[in-house]
């Protein structure tokens, strides 16, 4: 219950939000220190915070901006920092990532990213608002012909370079040469979908469409959620001006996989919905085959349905097996027999079958090949945190152990935060020899860098 004031309000329009929400102060502030987790930050926000905002004090930038983000998710439409009663910064102002030129948006993202600026867009938080698809298309874009004119061969050449980008995330992590691969997609690839008309166009708009999503993914894997979620939509309309139903149905997959790893669980259901109705006809197998495993993980996670979530990882296996395509022929070539595992593992995990999670995870980390190395800290973090839930830690340090020499190498703050959570749930058991052993490398492998 919250307690009488005892001094007098001096910001009304945060205490009107505060009653329209209908919570208690400290409900209130659990939503605003959720909020800020999902990127990765630690706020300690509390209702004696709220009491002091009320008073006339003004809370620092980013707690202002998770702030914002919580109070349009209580009340279930956008609020800015003016509507709490606060002025408005850099942190706490947003557009929404739907509207506007998605050459433009790629060129700001991409810009910011390289050089690290702590913007509204590379600094905002993940917006659930954003989360949504838009009721209808966006109107098309008129722009200025640019100076540069792409053709086939531009277009070969960024598809290229996006696949040695890609093969180093899968060796290293998203927090290895993310900067490289936004000052490419900002000052190469931007520049060419200005100016090119003709049969070329839309070959490149995929192509940058393509990059901008490994850019999301990158963002991903580095907890900087908002700037992530940004790309990936952008990647969206960008694949929509090229009328590519695959490559969009690859970004809409992706922002599903954020929604669900964040726990926004029928936002992620309806993500993986849509782009399943993109890939229904004349799609690759191996495409349907991904995304459709996509869709049963977030039925289990949004719905509990375990007879759907089964049947559809059945159809996932089947359109698997029937792919009649080499697995890197395509872009979501690397959804093999090891992908879909971990699949089968995340959807069991979301139905509370941790055992069968487990076979699941272990069978993922035995068969990947030498170059992926992130998958393998990442899913053996995951491995090894459902043998902790079943009050196994001597097998998860076990597992730890198994994937250490990976753990220096990679740069993944998603595999950090599951390490993390690992060493919480041993602490009472690290006087044991084995697991002390997988404690300190795990201390290394968390410990922020330098």
């Amino acid at each position: 219950m919250t307690r009488p004031r005892t001094r007098p309000v001096r910001n009304t329009a945060l205490e009107t939000a505060i009653g329209r929400t209908g919570h208690t102060y400290a409900s209130i502030a659990r939503v605003i220190n959720r909020v800020a987790e999902e990127s990765g930050a630690e706020l300690r926000c509390t209702a004696a915070s709220l009491g002091k905002w009320l008073n006339g004090a003004t809370p620092q930038q980013e707690t202002m901006a998770a702030s914002c983000e919580a109070f349009s998710r209580l009340l279930d439409r956008p609020v800015t920092a003016a509507d709490l009663g606060w002025p408005e910064t850099a942190f706490t102002v947003s557009e929404d990532p739907w509207r506007g030129d998605p050459v433009v948006w790629i060129t700001h993202l991409g810009r910011d990213d390289m050089l690290n600026r702590r913007t509204a867009l590379t600094a905002g938080l993940y917006s659930l608002a954003a989360a949504a698809l838009p009721g209808h298309p966006r109107d098309a874009h008129a722009r200025t012909a640019g100076a540069r004119r792409g053709g086939n061969s531009d277009i070969d050449r960024i598809r290229q370079t996006t696949r040695a980008f890609s093969d180093l995330d899968d060796l290293y992590g998203g927090g290895h040469a993310r900067t490289v691969v936004a000052a490419y997609l900002t000052a190469d690839v931007a520049p060419l979908l200005r100016g090119t008309t003709g049969t070329a166009r839309p070959g490149l708009f995929v192509a940058a469409a393509e990059l901008s999503y490994l850019a999301g993914w990158m963002a991903a894997d580095t907890l900087r959620t908002g700037l992530a979620q940004r790309y990936y939509i952008q990647a969206v309309r960008l694949a929509d001006e090229a009328g590519d139903q695959v490559m969009r149905a690859t970004a809409l997959r992706s922002l599903a996989v954020q929604a669900v790893e964040l726990g926004h669980n029928r936002q992620a259901r309806d993500l993986a919905d849509a782009a399943a109705a993109g890939v229904k006809n004349g799609s690759p197998a191996r495409t349907r085959a991904w995304i459709t495993g996509m869709c049963a993980e977030t039925l289990a996670a949004a719905d509990q349905d375990r007879h759907r979530a089964h049947a559809l990882l059945r159809t996932a296996e089947t359109e698997l097996e029937h792919a009649d395509s080499r697995p890197q022929c395509e872009w979501v070539g690397n959804y093999r027999r090891e992908s879909f595992a971990h699949q089968v593992g995340l959807t069991l995990t979301q139905l509370g079958d941790l055992s069968g999670a487990e076979t699941h995870y272990a069978d993922s980390v035995r068969t990947r090949r030498p170059v992926e190395r992130r998958a393998r800290v990442l899913i053996g973090a995951r491995l090894a945190h459902v043998q902790l839930r079943q009050r196994r830690p001597d097998d998860a340090a076990r597992t730890v152990l198994d994937i250490s020499d990976d753990l220096a190498g990679v740069s993944s703050q998603r595999a950090r935060r599951t390490l993390t959570q690992i060493r919480s749930g041993w602490a009472p058991h690290r006087s044991d020899p084995l697991i002390g052993k997988a404690d300190r490398i795990l201390a290394g492998a968390t410990s922020p860098a330098v």
